[in-house]
């Protein structure tokens, strides 16, 4: 593998944990919103990630299977959770039925820190490697002097 390949790869990794955080960060936002423009309950959202090929031109995909198929990460879509909304007994809210229940939005503050603090630690573990890889090829570069 190039350099330029561990980067691209390293890249890929990066924007996506950037996407993760963000989701992550609107799911946090939305915990208590009980009323959208759809007019129900904020739903908590999650990512779908998909390897793809580094490159898109036949000689590089069949190079790269040659290689040991490099691949990259890429958010192929963003899809609400199916689980139900929690019921809470809270006769005041302005959401609440006549029996004072209020649908709540499918989130668990604590599965969402817990997916913050992954993405986030990707997130470096990405960037490190794409720091290492630009430390190895300037340190290559100071070789062919």
């Amino acid at each position: 593998m190039d350099f330029q390949s561990a980067m691209h790869i390293s890249a890929s990794g990066l924007k996506a944990n950037r996407v993760w955080i963000n989701v992550v960060s609107a799911n946090l936002a939305n915990i208590n919103t009980t009323r959208t423009a759809e007019g129900t309950p904020y739903k908590r959202r999650t990512l779908i990630l998909e390897a793809t090929p580094e490159q898109a031109d036949f000689q590089a995909v069949f190079n790269e299977a040659l290689e040991g198929q490099l691949e990259r990460v890429e958010v192929s879509e963003i899809v609400p959770d199916g689980r139900d909304f929690r019921m809470v007994y809270n006769p005041g809210h302005p959401d609440a039925d006549e029996e004072g229940m209020v649908l709540m939005p499918n989130i668990n503050p604590v599965e969402e820190m817990a997916n913050m603090m992954n993405a986030a630690r990707s997130y470096e573990a990405n960037l490190a490697a794409l720091n290492t890889a630009r430390q190895l090829a300037l340190k290559a570069l100071e070789l062919g002097r």
